[in-house]
């Protein structure tokens, strides 16, 4: 059976068109390879200390949860559970990591209150640094990195799970509470893989 040489033609061009499509979806699909320097080659400043520490001799190498906090939000009790996680997880090896960010509108106005409200009101231990933005323009390359590989935080307490080569393992909301079964099998699986059980 023949075509019309219109028809051919218009076949083609679907053809390769829908070829286009699938393979931008696929390379869309492939995970982006982790700039570890984007995300540790920096010294920040402990919050409300004049401590700096150097990121890349304190985190690289080391599975992280980072999560963008803030001190006036909804979701502020969840430190208590991260302090948990802190507890249970860091002789595995895991490092919490908070940012404090007023991105959200949520952050107190002065360190002294957001280091009150981490260290006295809810007793946290991990690491937190002094504030900074973590969407948009200004967003820290921290968290710029963090949203090329995976995306910004909504939110206030959005939770990134990090491989100790830099790479985004999984993200969780804000809705996703520290005592959470997924958020807890999913550090458990990253460490079970650095230590090969």
């Amino acid at each position: 059976m023949s075509f019309p040489l219109g028809y051919t033609v218009m076949h083609a061009i679907l053809t390769l068109r829908s070829f286009g499509l699938f393979l931008a979806l696929v390379l869309s699909a492939a995970p982006l390879a982790a700039d570890s320097n984007e995300l540790f080659d920096h010294e920040l400043r402990r919050l409300h200390s004049s401590e700096v520490v150097n990121l890349q001799e304190a985190f690289a190498g080391h599975p992280l949860l980072i999560i963008n906090t803030a001190s006036h939000c909804g979701f502020t009790g969840q430190f208590s559970g991260l302090e948990e996680l802190h507890q249970q997880y860091r002789d595995a090896g895991l490092k919490v990591v908070g940012f404090p960010s007023n991105d959200f509108r949520q952050e107190a106005a002065d360190e002294a209150t957001t280091a009150d409200v981490c260290f006295v009101n809810y007793g946290v231990t991990f690491d937190m640094f002094t504030p900074i933005h973590v969407r948009g323009s200004q967003a820290h390359p921290i968290f710029r990195e963090l949203a090329r590989q995976s995306q910004a935080p909504r939110w206030n307490f959005y939770k990134y799970l990090v491989s100790p080569e830099g790479e985004v393992v999984d993200v969780f909301s804000s809705m996703v509470s520290p005592d959470s079964r997924r958020l807890r099998a999913a550090i458990e699986s990253l460490l079970d893989t650095e230590t090969g059980t």
